[in-house]
């Protein structure tokens, strides 16, 4: 099962889709924006904080050369923007600014646009290619994350059922505790060193440069991942002594200290540090990470105690672990609503954002996972019963085939023969199975019967919670529907140094390989009477890109005006025009079609609020 586990999770961390949790909401210069002067600063600001690289901002000039900036650093000392300084002296011209951060959560997020310093470039440089990430990097990144998810659990929830549920023969625990010791520990090690080359986007060799590999301890993910390693090997090389020497009480306590601080450095990494409610949402966090530990983990360490111990678990053991389990459930489900609260921001985004619909998927697995839960509490309470009913068969072997040489019964001597098969006739007058007209009753199930239905029950949900930890760690990789609406409700830039002037972004897709992108559209003034509009088109990875052609035309359906073609040319790099005229107000339909190549091309729609 380890083994199939390790290849689900190396082909979802291959699979995964790249995603960051810090969205940009502004920026400053705007972006395809012309401004009268040189500004002296380029200012990002972000949903949530960020943390900065050496390399967090790239500016090409319109001659494509690379321009000299200061260090980067956040504006006014807000956590959540990124400034560079712009040198002295910029030529007129469109300015390309490629930029790139980490979100407080760990995740780094990058992209580019463009800004023009008196009027546009008759030839804009064209935005360098989107290195969000390296694909072997991020795959080996994300499995360290999927394997240390799992082997926290397993570690936590295998010493709280040893502490909490006090099976008397723990020796199938051993295997456990330090499968998930060691995994965690070579995960945590594997995550330190990828940091790095994760942050910027390049290949796992770049792991080998050591002035990058220490930049990366001073950000919170790098300082959380060295804390998660220094309480590993502070737990095997001082903790666990200490505690072997105390008793079941000082045991009890020291892992319980070990498990919350654990928790803490997934805590102060992730969703839970940013955003609304940090406080709340981080202890949150940890309480939904032990309890989630504690139900999954155990299942595992009771699964090996059913089928691996020497002496079977007592009813005692296995209903404590019932009752570990129930409270468990009841503190996932009140912080997880908490959380996806926290997350979604509405109910819609439940289907319209990809947080939601992976959300969705983890309530789903979930469902599953309490019916067998549910399955495993009945099992527990028969079992807990029929021992109650009569203690001394709970335990007791097998009996050996009656009439085996040497072999006697209670009661008897080694001499007697025994008579007590299936041809032996009931005395006269007896209700049992022999007598005429009487059907056999079905021997009541024993407590071995129970116990294997409980193996079963509960190597379902060991699965089952497999699938819930996998689709839980691809929840802390993916945009938080909240970031994403609050990112997406920001206010349209205005274009400066033109008042009145209107710049939005028309996303399309023909449907073909390549055939995705953006336009960013400005309207100047965006008035009744002349306007200019400038259009430049972005591909797939939000680089400029050149199409073979670019209409557009307005149509005003409540006075039987248009349509009017905009007439826009080609002038090298972007689309433009001065000579659009719309005559009245109101709100304009303004159709853009972009022709990607011969055969392929795709028309979109917006509305355009035209005033005096």
């Amino acid at each position: 099962m380890l083994l199939g586990t390790v290849l689900v999770l190396l082909l979802l961390g291959s699979a995964a889709p790249a995603s960051a949790h810090a969205a940009l909401a502004d920026s400053d210069p705007g972006d395809n924006s012309v401004v009268e002067s040189a500004p002296r600063h380029i200012t990002l600001t972000f949903t949530e904080s960020v943390g900065l690289l050496d390399d967090s901002f790239r500016v090409y000039s319109p001659d494509n050369r690379r321009v000299d900036l200061g260090e980067p650093r956040h504006a006014d000392g807000a956590s959540d923007t990124a400034r560079a300084e712009l040198p002295g002296g910029l030529e007129d011209g469109t300015y390309t600014v490629a930029w790139r951060v980490v979100s407080a959560d760990s995740h780094p997020v990058s992209g580019a646009f463009t800004f023009s310093i008196g009027e546009p470039s008759p030839n804009p440089p064209a935005a360098p290619a989107d290195h969000a990430e390296h694909p072997v990097t991020k795959s080996l990144y994300d499995t360290g994350r999927y394997l240390a998810y799992i082997a926290a659990a397993l570690l936590i929830g295998a010493a709280a059922f040893a502490g909490l549920c006090r099976p008397p023969d723990t020796s199938p625990l051993r295997l456990p505790l330090l499968t998930g010791w060691w995994t965690l520990l070579t995960a945590t090690v594997a995550l330190l060193v990828l940091r790095a080359p994760y942050e910027n986007g390049t290949s796992p060799t770049t792991a080998l440069d050591l002035s990058a590999f220490t930049g990366t301890l001073t950000g919170r993910p790098g300082l959380a991942l060295l804390t998660r390693l220094a309480l590993l090997l502070l737990t095997a090389v001082v903790l666990v002594p200490l505690a072997r020497r105390g008793g079941p009480r000082s045991r009890l306590a020291t892992g319980a200290a070990v498990s919350v601080a654990l928790a803490l450095t997934w805590a102060a990494a992730e969703h839970a540090s940013a955003g609304i409610q940090v406080p709340l949402a981080m202890t949150s966090s940890v309480v939904h990470l032990l309890a989630m530990a504690c139900w999954l983990g155990g299942l595992t360490a009771l699964l090996l105690t059913l089928y691996r111990a020497k002496t079977p678990p007592p009813p005692a053991t296995v209903a404590r672990f019932s009752r570990l389990a129930f409270l468990s459930v009841t503190v996932l489900v009140v912080t997880g609503v908490y959380q996806s609260w926290r997350g979604l921001g509405s109910w819609t985004a439940l289907t319209d954002s990809s947080y939601g619909r992976t959300l969705t998927a983890k309530l789903t697995a979930t469902v599953f996972l309490l019916l067998a839960a549910g399955l495993s509490r009945r099992w527990t309470a028969l079992l807990v019963r029929r021992a109650a009913q009569d203690p001394a068969t709970v335990e007791a072997r097998v009996p050996e085939l009656v009439g085996v040489s040497g072999a006697a019964t209670p009661g008897q001597g080694a001499g007697e023969t025994v008579t007590d098969g299936p041809d032996t006739p009931d005395a006269p007058g007896s209700d049992g199975p022999g007598a005429p007209g009487t059907a056999p009753e079905p021997p009541e199930p024993t407590a071995g019967h129970y116990r294997r239905a409980l193996r079963r029950s509960v190597l379902a949900e060991v699965l089952v919670a497999v699938v819930v930890l996998l689709i839980t760690t691809v929840l802390t990789g993916t945009l938080p529907a909240r970031a994403e609406a609050e990112a997406a409700g920001a206010p349209r830039p205005q274009v400066a140094g033109l008042p009145g002037a209107e710049a939005f972004t028309v996303p399309y897709d023909v449907g073909t390989p390549g055939g995705r992108g953006t336009v960013q559209i400005t309207m100047d003034p965006g008035r009744v009477g002349e306007n200019g509009i400038q259009a430049v088109v972005f591909g797939p990875n939000g680089a400029l890109t050149f199409v073979p052609e670019v209409r557009i035309s307005f149509t005003l359906a409540a006075e039987d005006i248009g349509p009017l073609d905009a007439k826009v040319t080609d002038r090298g790099g972007y689309w433009a025009t001065n000579d659009l005229n719309l005559p009245l107000e109101g709100t304009w339909t303004m159709k853009l079609t972009i022709r990607v190549s011969e055969l392929d091309q795709v028309s979109e729609t917006r509305q355009v609020r035209i005033t005096r």
